[in-house]
């Protein structure tokens, strides 16, 4: 892939983010005008944004429950950058997909919104054998933390110092052996779309969403769509013919 400039989006689109929130929550209380796939019944992990609970995530987990997937919240309240070690954190985080897969025996689907994605990303790079796929919203993983709007805050939570260095920046670069889908806007009001596509590969793809806004990214009608197509996927098949099949399905 080649090199994108890192910046913030600009100001206008952080100034419409919250009106055009409400549009993307609307929007995703309106009958769908096609039906989803259902699911196989697969554990599923939904990692909410920065500053915010598995509450704002509680209607994706909903739609998602309906579509017979098995669906947990990440069970930490307020996501925060971790007031610990990094990896302590995704050591506490991993136990609840060690103790879902004890129960069934079945590899999760790991969705993380914005920081949260981070987490699915890093918790799948540990446990690739109990993740079946990561599926990223907004999440600026090959990012820079002066090119959101959204690093000033997780400055302020880590003590008036930015957590993200330059070798945690490029540990979050990597992507995990599993199937692994950034699903990002254009017109994301929070962080630049060009920290949130990674390099396309066997492992990892970049599907786009338009007019989208970053706090709308779980309400939105099409971005619940291109979930739902990714969820319903045979784990065993190769990442690009997995989302072949999925754009294919969209159009």
């Amino acid at each position: 892939m080649e090199s994108l400039e890192l910046t913030p989006p600009p100001a206008i689109l952080l100034a419409l983010e919250p009106l055009r929130a409400i549009a993307d929550y609307v929007a995703g209380l309106a009958p769908l005008s096609h039906p989803l796939p259902r699911g196989d019944g697969h554990p599923v992990i939904v990692f909410p944004g920065l500053g915010v609970s598995g509450y704002a995530t509680e209607g994706l987990r909903g739609r998602l429950g309906e579509l017979n997937y098995e669906v947990h919240d990440w069970e930490q309240g307020v996501n925060q950058w971790p007031d610990t070690d990094f990896d302590s954190f995704l050591d506490l985080l991993s136990e609840q997909l060690k103790q879902i897969y004890s129960q069934n025996g079945r590899s999760a689907s790991l969705i993380g919104w914005s920081l949260g994605g981070v987490y699915a990303r890093e918790i799948a790079k540990r446990h690739p054998k109990l993740v079946r796929q990561a599926i990223t919203l907004a999440t600026p993983f090959a990012d820079q933390p002066n090119s959101t709007h959204a690093g000033w805050l997780c400055t302020l939570l880590n003590g008036g110092v930015s957590p993200m260095d330059e070798a945690l920046l490029r540990r979050l670069s990597i992507d995990p052996v599993v199937p692994c889908t950034s699903v990002y806007s254009p017109s994301d009001g929070v962080v630049g779309w060009a920290g949130c596509a990674g390099t396309e590969s066997e492992y990892h793809r970049n599907i786009e969403v338009d007019n989208v806004s970053h706090w709308g990214m779980v309400h939105n009608p099409e971005v619940l769509r291109v979930v739902a197509h990714l969820l319903a996927e045979h784990r065993h098949g190769t990442l690009r013919a997995l989302l072949d099949t999925c754009v294919t399905r969209l159009l």
